[in-house]
């Protein structure tokens, strides 16, 4: 049976678990349709220990899938559907999927995927459309065709989230904390517990998705809650005003934003903020990117001192969390690390950081959660200092009450509108066309995105700098990567700086765009 789901439809029975643009599905519904899948799953010959993929929008249908993934013990991997077709070919074989489950408005990207070269044969393709394409079938009908009997859960699945890499392709990340045959489908419910409790979340409330689920913070504020009882009201994309009335029309008690919509909310009619309630409000959580404190203090001004902000990774889940009235006491911070982690903050020479010093964090679960990547033993190991303490490349430092700063990001990363860019991966693309002897990526600043995409360029002798070649690069991107990903400009210069033993000196191309600036990421 949907052991998770269960006593949740006793509970609530015809009460609202799911609602996205194209309608609601109650409770009791959910957990036969998740009941379905799982037979549908298995007659297709997926066992525990299994990986799924799901590549879709942001619909009701993508909690069934990893419901019913769970249930199961099946890896599910949420894709990120701004890849394109050579990007979801890749992932679909390195993380060894048997089965894709596509939303209707990508399976058109799915069929493109399915179609590469590389890409492997699958046990099952399943399309969210009437008309399925050559090579799936319908969910609908299959759900259909399934039957809603109670089945046995064959042990705990979880997610694998794709995070790109400071080098090649992107890595899964595998986190001890879910999944295994070893470990109870009833862990789940308590974790989704422990985050409604932790975190200020209503008990029984509402939660508004907004943000991609493909993302691990998405994920965690969504689903978790749900298997606690909060159910889910989503959007595929957002819209700030769209929000607003989301928020009063389903009393919505929890929500997770990122900076950059809290620019976009604040820059909504002042007589449509004004009509806004938003009592229903207990839990207001951002993170995934540096935010503005001007940004911030207007944010609280507005909406009180429920906002609260987290510091985490994908890899490590949320490490520190920090209250309104904390903040605005300490500007900056990212608050305390939880009570169940050990942090250690490591300067170059080995040695550990002093009050005020910076270093690389480091931390350690004491519950004894670690986390590895998927296929890739000398990155895991690189990120580990020892066993179970491990680091995600962030420097930061502690002050002398132990609230958590950042410092600077050590590995190469770019954070824009909360997504993690990783400038290895489009250089490596930038010197794959003829025209380029060397390529540098970094983040400049967008008072919008926080951070946007900086391609600077040295070409081969033989080719001219110019406009035209400059639009001919980033299509030359777009053609192989996320449109996230693609440089919004391109700087050419005559010599990149390197070092003679080949290390490049970004942080003299980088810098001259972050001078008079109070932040450096």
């Amino acid at each position: 049976m949907a052991e998770l789901l269960e006593p949740l439809a006793e509970r609530f029975g015809d009460g609202v678990a799911l609602a996205d643009e194209r309608g609601t599905t109650s409770w009791i519904e959910f957990n036969e349709r998740v009941n379905r899948l799982m037979s549908a799953l298995l007659a297709a010959g997926l066992k525990s220990g299994d990986a799924i993929a799901i590549l879709s929008e942001n619909r009701r249908e993508y909690y069934e899938c990893m419901a019913a993934a769970t249930h199961l013990g099946l890896r599910y991997v949420p894709v990120n559907w701004h890849w394109v077709a050579e990007e979801i070919s890749y992932v679909l074989e390195n993380s060894d999927s048997k089965a894709l489950i596509t939303g209707g408005q990508f399976t058109g990207l799915g069929a493109e995927a399915l179609a590469q070269p590389d890409c492997p044969a699958l046990n099952l393709a399943l399309a969210m459309r009437d008309e399925a394409p050559e090579g799936f079938l319908s969910y609908e009908a299959v759900l259909t065709e399934n039957p809603a009997e109670n089945l046995p859960a064959t042990g705990l699945g979880g997610p694998m989230f794709y995070t790109s890499g400071t080098t090649g392709r992107p890595k899964g990340v595998i986190s001890g904390a879910f999944g295994g045959d070893d470990k109870p489908v009833a862990l789940m419910m308590m974790v989704g517990q422990a985050i409604v409790g932790n975190l200020g979340m209503a008990e029984a409330g509402h939660t508004l998705l907004i943000g991609p689920v493909y993302h691990s913070a998405q994920w965690a504020f969504s689903f978790l809650p749900l298997l606690a009882g909060n159910g889910v009201v989503m959007r595929h994309g957002f819209d700030a005003e769209e929000a607003l009335d989301l928020i009063d029309e389903y009393a919505i008690s929890n929500i997770h934003l990122v900076p950059t919509q809290f620019v976009r909310l604040l820059r909504v009619d002042e007589k449509k903020r004004a009509r806004f309630d938003g009592s229903s409000l207990q839990a207001v959580w951002h993170g995934a990117a540096p935010c503005s404190p001007e940004i911030k203090r207007k944010m609280i001004e507005w909406w009180g001192p429920k906002i609260s902000e987290y510091y985490g990774s994908t890899e490590s889940a949320i490490i520190s969390t920090i209250s309104s009235e904390e903040w605005l006491a300490r500007p900056g911070s990212l608050g305390k690390p939880l009570p169940n982690l050990e942090v250690r903050v490591i300067k170059e020479d080995g040695s550990v950081a002093g009050t005020g010093e910076s270093g690389q964090l480091y931390f350690r679960n004491q519950m004894g959660t670690d986390f590895e990547y998927h296929k890739d033993p000398e990155k895991t190991k690189a990120a580990h200092l020892e066993p179970g303490v491990f680091s995600v490349g962030d420097i930061v430092y502690l002050d002398e009450e132990g609230y958590l700063f950042m410092s600077d990001l050590k590995i190469d990363m770019i954070i824009s509108g909360g997504v993690n860019i990783y400038p290895a991966e489009i250089e490596g693309v930038l010197v794959s066309h003829p025209a380029v002897a060397d390529a540098a990526v970094f983040g400049i600043p967008n008072e919008e995105f926080g951070e946007e995409v900086k391609a600077a360029v040295e070409l081969l002798g033989g080719f001219a700098a110019s406009d035209e070649l400059a639009e001919t690069l980033k299509t030359h991107c777009r053609d192989h990567l996320a449109g996230y990903k693609v440089p919004r400009s391109v700087d050419f210069e005559e010599e990149l700086p390197r070092h003679p033993t080949g290390k490049l000196y970004k942080r003299l191309l980088r810098d001259r765009y972050w001078e008079g600036r109070d932040r450096k990421i």
